[in-house]
């Protein structure tokens, strides 16, 4: 009898005097399905595979992917990856239908054969660019060569003139001779 007692005291609300709020219940939270479910129009699973990686915010996502490979074909390549690779899948999955949408013939690989081109032309481009930069380099070495030598050749020419123009009424001096005591202005004859 003491059961049925503690029973009914527990399923009786006890009401307390105090103005306390109520325990809190368990929360429960209410998430809307995943993209995949709500595209698949079924009930999304707690433990569904594609939420993780299709949210209710992205629908587009889920969609691109499904068009090319199919629901069924994702959750089977999902479920046989570890959790660590999955999102790196799901992210290739979706880049290559977006590629096979753009080009159904090649798909991803003719975007990486443009890619390859474009890197092939721009090392051409840039091969073009430091061939014309070497051949820049030498010009302006061989220009300032010449500049410098022409200055040199300048300076001589300003010290010959500043020597000849030094000389009394420019004639040149001989150095050869050393008897100082005969002048220009001496009489040669006696």
């Amino acid at each position: 009898m003491e059961s049925n007692g503690d029973a009914s005291a527990a399923t009786t609300p006890i009401i307390s005097s105090s103005s306390s709020p109520p325990p809190p219940l368990s929360p429960r939270v209410v998430l809307s399905p995943c993209a995949a479910c709500k595209i698949l129009r079924r009930r999304c699973a707690e433990k569904c595979v594609l939420a993780p990686y299709f949210p209710p915010t992205d629908p587009a996502k889920f969609t691109i992917a499904h068009r090319v490979f199919g629901a069924s074909n994702i959750i089977k390549f999902l479920q046989e990856l570890p959790e660590s690779q999955r999102t790196d899948a799901v992210k290739s999955m979706v880049y290559e239908a977006e590629a096979r949408i753009r080009d159904p013939v090649y798909g991803s690989a003719g975007a990486i054969y443009n890619l390859q081109r474009q890197v092939s032309e721009l090392q051409a481009e840039l091969a073009k660019a430091q061939v014309e930069m070497v051949n820049m380099q030498l010009q302006r070495s061989n220009l300032l060569e010449l500049i410098y030598n022409n200055m040199e050749q300048v300076q001589k020419q300003e010290q010959d003139n500043m020597s000849f123009e030094s000389n009394d009424l420019g004639f040149l001096e001989d150095n050869s001779n050393t008897n100082t005591s005969m002048l220009w202005c001496d009489p040669l004859w006696t």
